[in-house]
């Protein structure tokens, strides 16, 4: 379903920018970051650097970029990273990052839809356990997460700074199948 451009509300795997979907992305990025801070980055960086930044997750292998579309444009987005190959150890974990709606396309249920196809991509992949960080900042982002069934496994007491001072990080994981509960 790569590409198409469905009306109301949608979510696909992006293998590939066509149209306005890289503009729209940036865009949809730099407003989420502007409304409550975002993924690793605090404030948007430049355009040109933000273009860099999804080109490149499209381009790098056991990169998996999940994106949610409102009436056929680019709303929001995960990233659904996988270890190395060489990583045998963690060969069955991945890791979402880069995770977010904008603000005008919230409350639709993209971002449920967002993490239940990267749960799916990641289950067709052999994952069997999903891995993700939040800064303590991001409150709603770990309710959302909560209730999706992330549980949270460990806080680390600085492990970003933020304004000038540094705050906590919270670690969460989820089992996809139940041969990954311990």
């Amino acid at each position: 379903m790569s590409g198409a451009r469905l009306a109301g509300p949608s979510v696909e795997v992006l293998t590939e920018f066509r149209g306005t979907d890289l503009g729209d992305l940036c865009d949809a990025a730099v407003a989420a970051l502007e409304e409550d801070g975002g993924f690793g980055w605090l404030k948007p960086p430049p355009p040109h650097i933000m273009e860099a930044y999804w080109k490149g997750v499209v381009l790098v292998p056991d990169r998996h970029l999940c994106v949610a579309r409102l009436d056929g444009t680019v709303a929001g987005a995960t990233l659904l990273a996988r270890p190395p190959r060489q990583n045998e150890a963690q060969a069955a974990t991945a890791q979402l990052s880069s995770t977010f709606v904008a603000p005008w396309a919230r409350h639709r249920g993209l971002g449920r839809r967002l993490i239940r196809l990267a749960e799916d991509s990641a289950r067709e992949l052999g994952t069997l356990v999903l891995n993700l960080d939040l800064r303590e900042t991001q409150k709603t982002a770990i309710r959302f997460f909560e209730a999706l069934g992330y549980r949270r496994w460990g806080i680390h007491p600085a492990y970003a700074r933020v304004e000038g001072r540094m705050v906590a990080g919270h670690f969460f994981w989820k089992p996809l199948t139940p041969e990954a509960e311990p």
